[in-house]
């Protein structure tokens, strides 16, 4: 087992490569009493589309195959998952996204058997044709409550005006229509393909023996037989760099009406601690544009325009990338003119000095924060992780970060051609 300091935060990493492929993170952390525990596949939502070597044509699901299969995953033949947790004082989740589907369970007690039952549960794939068309109607349900959220279709409606084949742009759980064609081959047929144990990551966090521990998960894989990995090439409809739509309306029963503005990632190459630092770059970029300290949020929130919904966000996950801004408003276009003004401002003038350190410093703060929550480190390692990234390699990263790289990625993401605007308001 390979052990990593990461002196400046006080961390040691302990890592090792099962025989059969999984890829096991051990970080031990003696002063906290919980421990959290994440299993996850490099698998989610945009995988829909795939070809299999040696076997021809490509295939293609229906979409939310991703998220119906995470669901099913708690359905075993003989036990039931949730009450063997909660048995033995564990409390369980799971969750999909865009690129990955995670298993995680948090416990203060009986960490070896929680930590057995989380490998067998997801190791052991039962589908009955019964219980699919079951939960069919289960995720119909979900389905429907987030089309009458307006804050979801908002940030769908964003995504599907930036992209115009992507996946991405697909809700995560499909619509009513493509899980009702989802059967139960479908569901052994992806799990076979992208749940191996080379395409999943165990993460372990707590105040856990890291000797003791991979033994135990070493002991629990040498009892099972995984066949040999089938090797699956994901394909993605031909994107470029256009958007889809430049603004679109949508009419939904809203008191306050939202308004979002999207930015499409243009350039897909990065990778590594290039991304790394570009990542962080834009994050520092929203927050000094745009953060509650920051000259237009405090101009719009002053004059009405906004409330304390207004927000931003930026994904990048390796073969697409956006930033969404926004929330309630009802002068929308108001907010969409103090945005783009803003960011024109930014690029016309050169950021000063003192007001880039102020806010990359208080991202460092923020990150310092963050990393004392066990379950923030375990679900941000692996998507780090995933892109080829260091989740401790942030802090690092920032303290290099200067005034030159944030105007560099200011120029190059924020331009007019990949901008597009989404307004909710009620009829």
């Amino acid at each position: 087992m390979k052990a990593t300091p990461y002196k400046k935060l006080n961390e040691t990493i302990f890592f090792e490569q099962l025989e059969n492929g999984l890829e096991v993170y051990i970080l031990p952390k003696k002063d906290f009493h919980k421990t959290v525990a994440t299993l996850t596949v490099n698998y989610g939502s945009v995988h829909k589309e795939f070809s299999i070597a040696g076997r021809g044509d490509s295939v293609i699901f229906p979409d939310g195959l991703a998220h119906f299969l995470e669901h099913k995953m708690f359905d075993c033949k003989d036990w039931n998952v949730f009450h063997r947790f909660a048995e033995q004082g564990a409390s369980v989740n799971a969750f999909t996204s865009f690129t990955r589907t995670a298993y995680t369970f948090s416990a203060t007690s009986n960490i070896d058997e929680n930590l057995e039952t989380l490998l067998d549960f997801v190791q052991e794939p039962y589908f009955t044709d019964e219980a699919v068309e079951k939960e069919k109607g289960i995720i119909e349900q979900e389905i429907k409550m987030y089309n009458d959220t307006p804050g979801w279709r908002a940030r769908f409606g964003v995504i599907d005006n930036l992209y115009t084949s992507h996946p991405v742009k697909i809700d995560l759980a499909g619509t009513v229509a493509s899980i009702q064609r989802i059967t139960k081959e479908d569901l052994y047929t992806c799990y076979h393909t992208f749940y191996h144990p080379r395409n999943m990551l165990l993460f372990v966090i707590g105040p856990v023996n890291p000797e003791e521990t991979i033994e135990l998960i070493r002991k629990n894989q040498e009892q099972k037989n995984f066949p040999q990995r089938v090797e699956a090439n994901c394909i993605f409809a031909e994107e470029n760099n256009n958007v889809n739509r430049r603004s679109s309306t949508r009419q939904m029963p809203v008191s306050v009406p939202q308004v979002f503005i999207g930015y499409k990632e243009t350039n897909l190459s990065r990778r590594g601690q290039e991304r790394l630092k570009y990542e962080l770059a834009l994050n520092v970029l929203l927050e000094l544009m745009f953060g509650v300290s920051s000259e237009a949020y405090n101009t719009m929130y002053d004059l009405g325009y906004l409330d304390t919904s207004f927000q931003f966000e930026h994904t990048n996950e390796g073969d697409f990338g956006f930033t969404i801004i926004g929330g309630n408003s009802r002068e929308p276009d108001k907010v969409i003119t103090c945005i783009s003004e803003t960011i024109h401002r930014f690029k016309m003038e050169s950021i000063p000095e003192e007001d880039a350190e102020r806010v990359i410093k208080k991202e460092i703060g923020r990150f310092l924060s963050s990393i004392n929550s066990l379950q923030f480190i375990a679900n941000q390692f692996t998507r780090y992780r995933f892109n080829e990234m260091d989740l401790f390699d942030v802090l690092p990263a920032l303290e290099e970060l200067t005034k030159s790289d944030l105007e560099n990625v200011l120029h190059e993401h924020f331009s007019d051609e990949a901008q597009t605007t989404v307004i909710v308001k009620d009829q």
